[in-house]
């Protein structure tokens, strides 16, 4: 059995026999009785390269076996071997030949927190988002067999990617072609595991084998030719399976399901994979693993170590400075703001799609249990069950990440606005996201919300205006947006009561002359920055739509250069609205957008994304100064 650790190491671990497979090549040279002790210097190696740089955790700790397994089993990378929800893939990333490339995990021009087609001809398919690996694996298969190939596919799925429905249909349509594929369902304990014991086991291993494969064919086709006799001995069999296993829904569908077995009894892994590789046909396997398995505070609070930031270097008798001090998270606003109005609005809901954590649900859920619904990663779900409370007299709170709502565009357009319902949105990690990468970073809410008809989107400056946005959303007659970024803000002073915003209407927030500096959202400070050196006027817009068009009339007058600022895609974003309302409205001003340019941002600190973007004090102030320098004197 694994070895348990109880700290992250600070020093490199020795770690003899991964020296030695630094490849699925050379991992598949070692001998089987030596891959225990691989996966032991595996996790620990894991332990020590997550504490230098930060990173996700406990899922890759719970899969170091399987991964081991997988590549040993199966011809990788002529094989295809699809992860889901890319955080499990840390252990694949060692062992693929970016071990000493890990001290540079999420941190710019570095290893990418996901798999990537880019970074290795390993990372068969790019993952971000949940519940995509069986329809890409599923495509794979099918592509194989037109080439006349004979290589496999193989799915991972897990730390509960199998609640989206995406899974379920790529399932359905893999059993409907009869494709050659394997998925491993990795049920962590974040998902649907059954006690796993001695005779499940021995089970998976009879029922894997090509021997009881040949057999149960062999049965088939005698019993066939007797009238009910098949029907009766399938029944049976489904029975005998039902009695031991979980999967007869899989069965149902078409799958051979097989499971489930310890994900963590490496000769069971290696055995089952090696009958399940020349089985034709959909096959399921179903392991389970403890997410953060053998680091102990992990394998205790799985949630907690979901990730871990990196280990910050021990500095004998130094007193530590004192920390400069910080606002609150802009999600903690949010989950204060959702109990205050739950308070004062019995008909308040608060609806998310597996986030609870991170969207700061927990204390909602805790205070208000029969108003709060986790419908698990199904986010097309969260918002047409939001269309339906609404239909009657529910006041709806969908809490969803910008990048996730992606996921539900044509619920939020056909089940929620154009019925005209009122369901609020609170949009949380727009723009930047930072280490994580393009597949999360929130770039295109404003540009895809402000084009639906009847929508309020709001864009919040500060603590303060995300709280008075939220109530505004919350009162608004039919659907509303308020989207919010990753982390802390600037340490405004909160008001403790519920008033709502006067909707469509901006402000001034320094008054200066020539160059008019418009600001949607959180970049306000660094304009305020930009204006003092400039002597710009600087206006918090607040609300993308509708947009506050006397305002910008009356700014377009008394200035000689509009300038607009977004986190968001500059390409239809929120300066493409002022454009286009100077366009309908005939009037002729210059206009510079600076927003997130037209590529996907890479990974690094949120402060050089932002800087690579142009969206710093200094990268504002050069664009400005620029665009001036063009302008008539």
């Amino acid at each position: 059995m694994p070895t348990t650790f109880h700290e992250i190491p600070r020093e490199r671990p020795l770690t003899p026999l991964l020296d030695r497979a630094n490849t699925p090549d050379e991992l598949r040279r070692l001998a089987e009785a030596e891959l225990e002790t691989l996966a032991d210097e595996l996790r620990q190696y894991l332990l020590y390269t997550v504490g230098q740089t930060g990173g996700h955790f406990g899922a890759g700790l719970g899969v170091i076996e399987l991964t081991v397994a997988l590549h040993y089993v199966f011809d990788t990378p002529d094989d295809r071997l699809v992860w889901d929800v890319g955080h499990q893939a840390y252990p694949h990333k060692i062992l693929t030949g970016r071990r000493e490339q890990m001290s540079s995990l999420r941190q710019k021009d570095g290893v990418a927190a996901f798999p990537r087609r880019s970074e290795s001809e390993y990372d068969t398919f790019g993952v971000g988002h949940s519940s995509t690996s069986i329809s890409a694996a599923l495509g794979m298969a099918i592509a194989a067999r037109m080439q006349g190939s004979k290589r496999k596919s193989v799915a991972v799925i897990g730390d509960g990617a199998l609640t989206a429905g995406m899974a379920f249909e790529a399932l359905n349509h893999a059993s409907d072609v009869k494709a050659n594929m394997l998925v491993v369902l990795n049920d962590n304990d974040m998902s649907i595991s059954k006690n796993v014991g001695g005779l499940s086991t021995y089970l998976a291993k009879i029922l894997s084998s090509r021997t009881y494969a040949n057999m149960r064919e062999g049965s088939k086709k005698v019993l066939s030719k007797l009238p009910g006799a098949w029907e009766i001995a399938r029944k049976t069999e489904e029975h005998a399976k039902g009695m031991l296993v979980s999967g007869t829904l899989f069965e149902e569908l078409g799958w051979n399901y097989i499971g489930p077995i310890d994900g963590h009894d490496l000769p069971t892994l290696l055995a089952t994979l090696r009958n399940m590789r020349e089985l034709d046909g959909p096959q399921f396997l179903h392991v389970v693993t403890k997410k953060g398995k053998g680091f102990a505070p992990a394998e205790a609070d799985p949630i907690g170590y979901h990730a871990i930031t990196k280990l910050e270097p021990i500095k004998p008798g130094a007193n530590s400075a004192p920390k400069k001090p910080s606002g609150p998270k802009y999600s903690s606003v949010f989950g204060q703001w959702l109990c205050d109005m739950a308070a004062e609005d019995p008909r308040l809901v608060g609806i998310t799609p597996a986030m609870k954590e991170g969207s700061d649900l927990v204390a909602f859920s805790e205070r208000y249990p029969e108003r709060y619904f986790d419908v698990a990663i199904a986010e097309q779900h969260a918002v047409t069950l939001a269309a339906g409370m609404a239909c009657d007299g529910v006041k709806p709170v969908v809490a969803i990440y910008s990048t996730f709502l992606q996921r539900a565009y044509d619920q939020l357009i056909h089940d929620v606005a154009v019925q005209h319902l009122d369901v609020l949105f609170a949009i949380d990690r727009a723009g930047l996201v930072g280490e994580d990468g393009p597949t999360h970073a929130g770039s295109f809410d404003i540009a895809y919300l402000r084009c639906i008809p009847g929508m309020l989107v709001m864009t919040p400056s500060d603590e303060n205006e995300l709280r008075r946005m939220l109530t505004t959303g919350h009162l608004f007659d039919g659907p509303a947006a308020v989207r919010y970024p990753r982390g802390s803000g600037p340490n405004a002073a909160i008001e403790s009561g519920l008033a709502p915003l006067e909707i469509g209407k901006g402000i001034i927030r320094r008054q200066g002359s020539k160059t008019a500096l418009l600001v949607f959202g959180v970049q306000l400070n660094e304009a305020l920055k930009v204006a003092e050196a400039l002597d710009a006027s600087v206006v918090d817009m607040r609300f993308v739509k509708p947009l506050d068009e006397a305002l910008v009339r009356q700014l377009a007058a008394s200035h000689e250069l509009l300038v607009t600022v977004e986190e968001n895609s500059v390409m239809g974003g929120a300066g493409s609205a002022v454009s286009e309302f100077l366009a309908h409205a005939g009037i002729l001003k210059p206009v510079l957008h600076l927003g997130l340019p037209d590529y996907y941002v890479e990974h690094a600190k949120p402060a050089q994304m932002l800087a690579e973007c142009g969206l710093d004090a200094a990268g504002i102030e050069a664009a400005v100064r620029e665009r001036l320098s063009t302008l008539p004197a």
